[in-house]
């Protein structure tokens, strides 16, 4: 493809960005939702919280 018909297509796929001055987004491929931790260090750590509480909740039965 010759360099003039490159940038004449790269210019109308473009071309409405002009009209949108500001408001353009940054990419044009969709984002996935990313979350700060995933859900195999989420489930983990649930997994220790309520593993420690049912055994403190059981030790605090035995001293009774």
């Amino acid at each position: 493809m010759p360099p003039k018909q490159r940038m004449r297509l790269q210019s109308e796929k473009h071309s409405k960005n002009i009209n949108t001055r500001g408001n353009v987004p940054k990419s044009l491929k969709p984002q996935e939702e990313k979350y700060p931790v995933g859900p195999w260090l989420l489930g983990l750590f649930i997994f220790v919280v309520c593993g420690s509480a049912i055994f403190q909740i059981i030790q605090s039965i035995r001293m009774f």
